[in-house]
């Protein structure tokens, strides 16, 4: 017997569609802009490059799991990660393929687990951004990650920062870029393995993750879940450069100067608004995975 869905005609699915693509269009626009102009923008273009997640995929609206469309469904039957069915009165209607789930469940398992180990704990917000410090730590020019933009406190002012702090960086993604000199004065060594029980909430990584884990869900997951997610990465992707070493004023982003007991305290105010918008999300995605998984 085939399990209950909802089943979306036409008109219905199409109006979903277009207000989601209406939604996405101000996240995607800029980027697609920018590459037939062949510009690079450091806080813009980074989620696109480094999650791997093109303008084209995120403008597309998923219906997700346990829900059928009807009608003119050729874009989504030609997708390989849709099923066609006939419906009992006869119909044709496609929806996501779960049984190509199968395969995937120890992954999305380990998601939902690594998302409940980092609800779970409190929320640290003492590491300052200093993340994106210890990535440049004693490089040349030429070395620099974003070597477009000027450090604001030059080569030996920014090694001085790290060097007057105490780094607690706790995201394996964020530390396996650390420089070679720089990860030693970390005071944990995050890895894969360890991942599960160190990630925490106040982590801007770990937030601005959440869009990955939505994106692993495409198209079985909430399609407006992902845009939630990937406002919230676009947000904290701007504290993290605006408080990393780069000198991004001419791209309208002032410094959050952590280096100054000014500077930390405003990134500890903007750190906490993030994390409390991530929680919310986060619960959401618990929830998404749950759903998922039991369709799997």
């Amino acid at each position: 017997m085939r399990p209950v869905c909802v089943i979306l005609d036409e008109a219905d699915w199409r109006q979903r569609a277009a207000a989601y693509r209406d939604r996405a269009e101000p996240f995607v626009a800029g980027r697609r802009e920018r590459r037939s102009r062949g510009e690079k923008h450091p806080v813009d273009d980074f989620l696109f490059e480094y999650y791997g997640y093109s303008p084209a995929r995120l403008s597309r609206w998923h219906p997700g799991v346990g829900v059928l469309l009807t009608g003119d469904v050729s874009e989504y039957a030609a997708l390989g990660s849709y099923r066609t069915v006939t419906l009992d009165d006869g119909r044709t209607a496609v929806g996501a393929d779960t049984g190509r789930l199968a395969g995937r469940r120890d992954g999305l398992e380990w998601i939902r687990g690594l998302l409940a180990a980092t609800a779970g704990r409190t929320a640290r917000l003492d590491c300052f951004g200093l993340h994106e410090w210890a990535m440049v730590y004693r490089q040349t020019p030429e070395e620099v990650r974003h070597a477009a933009w000027p450090l604001r406190l030059g080569s030996a002012g920014t090694d001085a920062v790290v060097e007057a702090h105490q780094l607690r960086c706790s995201h394996v993604d964020a530390y396996r870029f650390f420089t070679p000199d720089a990860a030693p004065r970390n005071t944990m060594a995050p890895s894969r393995a360890t991942q599960q029980a160190l990630e925490q909430p106040g982590c801007l990584h770990a937030n601005m993750d959440l869009y990955k884990w939505a994106m692993k869900l495409a198209p079985y997951g909430d399609s407006d879940l992902l845009l939630d997610c990937f406002a919230l990465a676009r947000d904290v992707r701007e504290l993290d450069m605006r408080a990393a070493p780069y000198d991004l004023a001419a791209l309208g982003y002032p410094p959050v100067r952590i280096e100054t007991v000014d500077g930390k305290a405003e990134y500890v105010r903007l750190q906490r608004a993030h994390a409390e918008r991530a929680s919310d999300l986060r619960t959401r995605l618990q929830a998404d995975y749950d759903r998922v998984l039991a369709a799997a």
